[in-house]
């Protein structure tokens, strides 16, 4: 996709998991390319691309547009009446369109679905973990520790050096 036009469709198109993080296509896109297939792929693009809704609604495809833009308005924490809550409920309704939720996945999907979208590029350290039906959404597993210390009234540089070399050789050579 060339221009300025298509930019915003590149990412929620790798949000939605039909494109690698390479702009390269996936295996959910190519099953989208195929008209059996198609409505399942779209189906599992859109609780990809949406999970939040899906965790406060796990049948947020079914609700109507003010319900649904009530769960947006909720996950996203902006007014109703900002656009980015209407961009958000129309990009819904457009992949929406094309999913058939009673569609049987193939075997073997989520599998090659997490191969396309870059667990061979993970790290020395980084799992993978699925949810108990086996999907793969979420699948990346990332913790994140924020320390907020309140440091005593002094002038004496000893005393800030000693928490720090704590700090240093309990928390962060593990």
């Amino acid at each position: 996709m060339k221009g300025g036009t298509p930019k915003p469709v590149i990412p929620f198109l790798k949000r939605t998991g039909f494109l690698n993080t390479d702009g390269s296509p996936t295996a959910r896109y190519k099953r989208f390319r195929n008209d059996a297939q198609s409505g399942a792929a779209a189906a599992e693009a859109l609780r990809a691309g949406f999970g939040a809704l899906y965790e406060v609604n796990e049948y947020a495809h079914a609700l109507s547009d003010k319900e649904l833009k009530g769960v947006i308005v909720q996950v996203t924490g902006m007014e109703g009446s900002n656009s980015a809550v209407s961009a958000i409920l129309g990009s819904f309704k457009a992949l929406k369109a094309f999913a058939d939720f009673d569609a049987a996945t193939s075997e073997g999907t989520d599998a090659e679905d997490a191969n396309a979208t870059g667990d061979e590029e993970r790290g020395e350290g980084e799992r993978t973990y699925h949810r108990r039906d086996g999907s793969n959404a979420g699948a990346q597993l990332n913790l994140g520790y924020t320390i907020n210390l309140q440091l005593p009234p002094t002038s004496d540089i000893a005393v800030f050096n000693a928490i720090f070399k704590s700090l240093r050789e309990h928390l962060l050579d593990r």
